[in-house]
Parts: structure tokens; sequence; C-alpha cells
């Protein structure tokens, strides 16, 4: 008797393919093309090779598709209606959210103009229609590729800057040197450090330096500052750079009152545990600076140096002989009007100064 064939079931998902090795993860592409034909039979070549594919039939279609949906790459014919390829690029390239999209031109149009504008409007690759289906998966691999590439790279310069400067980074680019602009400077650190470290472990010490940092860069980051230097137990935070804020000296004042707030609650914390609790002292000014990226192409930060900066890290050290918690310039007590209770400390002249600076102090029951 003949053995019975066995019906061959559907590959389960991860299943060795006739072809040999592992069937690929894939990624998510969209094709945008007005002839139906054209993309039913390019999503489902697509699809063969592994990818998730959706479809649009024309450039408005896809641009509503690409701000709602997360893609990995577009393959964008050229002529269609509402809105033609050239258009979806001119938007795509406008739009900090789409232009590292990796676009590949699928097009019937001739002519080494209509190339050169496609790439100069930042599409990675131009084929054209008919296209070969060897080609076109070599393009598609290549595109993916650069794209995981700049996605590592953005996640590096995200974990080791804060949001504002790899946002001024990816637009603007990297470049030693400075621009001048109208900021306000914070300095703060927490009093009596030294003697703190001196009378527990070092674990202990990297712990509470770990919360602190915690709980001050929420802070700061919430009123739109940029945390840029941390030295032991101080820091420096910039308000108004590298994104401008509409007013950076009231965003700086507030991030003082959340910080003092945090230092309190979290005092409860340490007081429970039968720890002694922590006081930071913060001083900030505001005025002209030059602030850019200092150091060299392997390695530089961003920062900025000036005047201001000088002032704010003399008005922090000056709270210890004050005996208040927050200190302010003139230029910042200006700006902010009548919205922050103030103490008039007088004028002080300070190391490096040829005449006295007005300092005011923000009053205890607006940092409660």
């Amino acid at each position: 008797m003949a053995e019975q064939a066995t019906p061959r079931s559907a590959p389960q998902a991860g299943a060795t393919r006739a072809w040999g090795g592992p069937a690929p993860a894939g990624a998510r592409l969209l094709v945008a093309d007005d002839n139906k034909v054209n993309r039913l039979l390019l999503t489902r070549s697509l699809e063969l090779q592994g990818h998730r594919v959706a479809s649009a039939e024309n450039g408005r279609v896809a641009l509503q598709m690409l701000r709602a949906e997360v893609f990995d790459l577009m393959l964008l014919d050229m002529e269609m209606p509402e809105l033609d390829g050239f258009q979806v690029l001119e938007q795509m390239v406008g739009d900090s959210k789409l232009r590292d999209i990796p676009v590949i031109v699928t097009s019937s149009l001739e002519g080494v103009a209509h190339v050169v504008r496609c790439l100069e409007l930042g599409a990675d690759d131009y084929l054209h229609k008919p296209m070969n289906p060897g080609l076109l998966k070599a393009r598609i691999n290549s595109s993916l590729e650069k794209k995981r590439l700049r996605d590592q790279q953005k996640e590096l310069i995200s974990r080791f800057a804060t949001s504002e400067v790899a946002e001024d980074m990816q637009q603007s680019g990297f470049a030693l040197g400075g621009r001048r602009v109208k900021c306000t400077v914070m300095f703060s650190d927490i009093r009596g450090f030294t003697a703190l470290c001196e009378s527990q472990p070092a674990e202990e010490t990297i712990e509470l330096l770990n919360t602190y940092y915690t709980l001050m860069f929420d802070a700061i980051s919430g009123q739109g500052g940029v945390v840029n230097q941390m030295i032991g137990d101080g820091l420096m935070a910039i308000f108004g750079a590298p994104l401008p804020l509409a007013e950076p000296q009231l965003s700086a004042v507030r991030a003082a009152l959340d910080m003092q707030e945090m230092i309190e609650l979290f005092n409860l914390e340490r007081t429970a545990l039968e720890k002694e609790p922590i006081r930071i002292g913060i001083g900030i000014a505001s005025g002209e600076v030059v602030a850019g990226y200092t150091g060299t192409h392997q390695r530089a930060t961003y920062t900025c140096i000036g005047d201001t900066v000088n002032l704010a890290a003399r008005l922090e050290a000056h709270t210890k002989e004050a005996g208040r918690g927050i200190l302010l310039d003139g230029e910042t007590r200006a700006a902010l009007g009548d919205r922050v209770p103030l103490e008039d400390m007088g004028a002080v002249l300070f190391k490096g100064k040829a005449s006295a600076v007005p300092v005011f102090a923000v009053k205890a029951q607006a940092q409660r």
C-alpha cells in the first residue's frame, strides 16, 4: 500500500523557509502610489520578504499615516493626486519628526533633473519603474541599515545629553563654538556636603547623590531648564538655551521652588530613617552669555560662559552667608514683577565685580 502523503501546513512564525534561514522579522513599510495594481503587487512582494506593509493612495494620505503611525521606510511614487511625491518630500524635510524616515522614490519619471530634485529634498534613493526586484530588495535593506545606525546615534545622544541639547544637535548639527544668547543661569549645591560625606559610608553618599540628582533633574527639566554640569554635589542649569523659553527667569525661579519642595519631602523620608536632613542653596542670574559646544570633536559638552554665569555661582555661594535658600540678581528680579514674593537683601560686592550687585531672596512663604 502506498504511503499516504501528509498535508503541508502553513509556515509558522519563526519557521525556516524553503530557501534556507529563518524568516526575517521585517520592518514597517509604507507604499504610497495612486495606481492600485502597483500598490497591491508591491505590497505583496514586500510582505513575502517578511516586511509589514501599509499603503496610501496619494500623498496627502501618506503624510497622515506617517504622522499617525511609526514607519521604518516609505516607497514613494512621484505622480499622485492631491499631493505629489515632490510635495510629500518637501513637507517631510520640514518636519523634525518625519525628516529621518528613509524614502525610496519609485517613479516612471525620466531625467536626471527629477532624480537630483528628489535627492535634494531628502530622498535616500531613486528607482525607475518597472523595478528590478533584487535591486529593490538591496536598496531597502541598505536604507534600513542606515536608519538603524541613525537610531543608534540618536539613542546615544539622548543618553548622554538632555532632550533639548539632542534636539539642538539634530536641528543645527554639531560644531565647536558658541553664540551670544540671553538666558537665565542657575547654580545649586548641598549645604555641608563635605561633613556629610565624612559621617557616612561612600556607598551611602553615592546613593544620596543619585536620589538628589533624580529629584533636581525632574524639577529643572519640568520647567524647561537644561542641566549641563554636575560637579560633586553641585549642578549648573540653563534656562533659555539651547532652545528658547518665553520667560526663562520665571521658569528658573519656579524650578528652584520645585527643588526646595522636593528636598523638603525627601527630608521627611530621611528623618523617618533617622538620617540627617539636607539643605540646598540656589543662585540665579539672568543676562547675556556665550552658549555652545566646548571641548574637542572627540569629547564635547554644551555649556555657557560669561559674567552672568559667574554671578549665578557667586549668588549660590552667598546663600550660606545670607541664610536664604534662593538668591536672585536684579535682572531676574525685574523680569518677575510681582509674581513671586521677594526680599530685598541690598547690594553686595562680589569677588571679581567692579560694583555692588542688587541681591534679592525668595521669601520663605513662596518656598512652602
